[in-house]
């Protein structure tokens, strides 16, 4: 269980509400200053007044090591804590960080109180105009508190109201996806939408700058508002676009209506672009951020749960063509994800199923126990969704840019994408893919590579998830020409993606056309030769 850290200026009430926090989440807490105090056998004004400021430091560094590699403690840090590189490193690393924060007025007001009637220790006010030295410091460590994602204001609010808060927020996990040129956090956790704002200021995104929000018809009713309000209260403008809900209209003629929105709200080199909605929306937006002025900063907010555990990693943005799905595009990795699993609560069933079917991907592709989890046909846990990102992330994190083994993902998109296309994106690609992985588990049975009860298991679990696994009734060449189109081919080669056994997958060169071909029959294509 990772730590809950608490930070923040003097007086925003970090060691108050850390206490509340601990006792409401049954869990230990300590003070850093107090910790240091008990070790050093001095109180911190003696340590200030005697060492210094620096002996101070080194002592708080020495804490800030030995508390990060607890695990499941409340900590309260001092104010100036993470200002040194290192302390910020790792207390950060897999730990939550939140910032409490405060208007200057009120950090003012408490810090008088404690001076005057509470006897707290504030040492480095102990000197003739504390106000200025409030100002100075409050300058000098503004960035460092925006570099913390989650910001809670303690301005007006009862302690009670802000350790629930707080509280809230113990429960959010961040996983580190790893790509060629750094790393960047993917956030989830529930009702974590409104903090997008500091969650885009701690990637980089400077404050007053512009932010596009990118949406849907659909979707942007129900959470662009607050998006768009937190971006608000983070300093930032933001710019409201819209894009057509559908797969139909991934195409080069609406990123070219983005551009033109982008350009009508005045973005710039500076600016951000934010996707939210689900995979479609994902690809227009990120493929938009990443040519828009030859590259700006993207974000993503998945509101679907085939985004939440695929479509939002990695960094593969783009369009279809007349030809076949995706076949213009970049990768333009995201600066951050937020995923907020309280908004999955408005997705239709429809949406619900095809996340299953991706879900139940990277059971195959890597995580036999999160398949049999989801065999049983039950809605996923938000500790199963997250399962079901960690499996993408650790494949991405080997082949950020598909040259290897990141091509594992496509299980059941070379069938999948001929699918879609010839139905005119009428079935989703979630139902897609789960067609696609069925066909390839008989094709693996046929070559050899799996047993024959791979593809039962696989239809009964999308059976069970109320998902097809019958193709329509396409011509068996129409499918074969479609698949001819498909991105992951190698000159004529039509490579494959084979599931060996649920957990195991494998990279195949080549299928005689002549398997393929009569799997696509069994599985329900129209053999018009017969």
């Amino acid at each position: 269980m990772h730590n809950l850290v608490l930070t923040g200026f003097m007086a925003v009430g970090k060691t108050t509400v850390g206490r509340i926090v601990a006792r409401q989440l049954g869990r230990p807490f300590v003070d850093m200053a107090t910790e240091i105090a008990r070790r050093a056998g001095k109180s911190i004004s003696h340590i200030f007044d005697v060492a210094g400021e620096a002996a101070f430091r080194r002592l708080e560094a020495a804490v800030c090591a030995e508390l990060a590699g607890r695990e499941g403690w409340v900590i309260a840090t001092g104010g100036g804590a993470l200002m040194d590189a290192n302390n910020r490193a790792c207390l950060m690393d897999s730990n939550t960080v939140v910032c409490l924060t405060a208007t200057p007025k009120a950090v003012l007001q408490r810090v008088q109180s404690d001076l005057n009637d509470n006897g707290v220790e504030r040492p480095l006010l102990a000197i003739p105009d504390p106000q200025a030295e409030i100002a100075r410091l409050w300058d000098a460590r503004r960035e460092m508190y925006a570099s913390v994602p989650w910001q809670v204001d303690t301005s007006d609010r009862s302690v009670e109201e802000v350790a629930a808060e707080v509280a809230r927020l113990a429960d959010v996990v961040t996983i580190s996806v790893q790509h060629s040129e750094g790393v960047y956090p993917y956030h989830i956790g529930e009702g974590i939408l409104k903090y997008i704002g500091g969650v885009l200021r701690s990637a980089g995104a400077p404050t007053g700058s512009r932010v596009a929000v990118v949406s849907n018809p659909v979707v942007a009713p129900l959470y662009v508002g607050e998006v768009e309000a937190s971006l608000r209260r983070s300093g930032f403008y933001p710019v409201i676009c819209t894009v057509p809900d559908g797969e139909a209209y991934k195409t080069l003629e609406t990123v070219r209506s983005l551009y033109d929105q982008f350009l009508a709200g005045g973005l710039d080199r500076s600016s951000t672009v934010i996707a939210v909605g689900g995979g479609v929306t994902g690809d227009l937006a990120g493929f938009a951020a990443a040519t828009f002025m030859r590259g700006v900063r993207f974000a993503q907010v998945p509101t679907s749960l085939l985004a939440m555990v695929d479509a939002a990693i990695g960094g593969k943005t783009g369009v279809d063509l007349p030809q076949g799905k995706n076949l213009v595009g970049a990768f333009w990795q995201p600066a951050s994800v937020l995923a907020d699993s309280t908004v999955l609560k408005t997705l239709p069933v429809e949406e619900w199923r095809s996340g299953m079917a991706e879900m139940l991907k990277h059971g195959v592709i890597g995580d036999a126990a999160l398949f049999s989890a989801l065999a049983t046909g039950r809605y996923p846990s938000s500790q199963e969704i997250e399962r079901a990102v960690r499996v993408k992330v650790s494949v991405v994190a080997k082949d950020p840019s598909e040259t290897g083994r990141r091509m594992v993902l496509n299980l059941g998109h070379t069938v999948g994408h001929a699918l879609e296309r010839l139905s005119r994106y009428s079935l989703r690609h979630g139902e897609a893919v789960g067609i696609g992985m069925l066909a390839a588990a008989r094709i693996a049975a046929a070559v050899g590579l799996a047993d024959s009860s791979l593809s039962g298991q696989i239809e009964a679990a999308l059976d069970a998830c109320g998902l097809p696994y019958r193709c329509p009734p396409f011509p068996v060449e129409a499918i074969w020409e479609a698949m001819t189109h498909d991105k992951k081919r190698q000159g004529a080669t039509l490579r494959w993606v084979l599931p060996h056994a649920i957990g195991e997958v494998a990279i195949v060169e080549e299928v005689p056309p002549k398997v393929v071909r009569s799997v696509l029959a069994e599985i329900g294509g129209v053999d018009e030769g017969v």
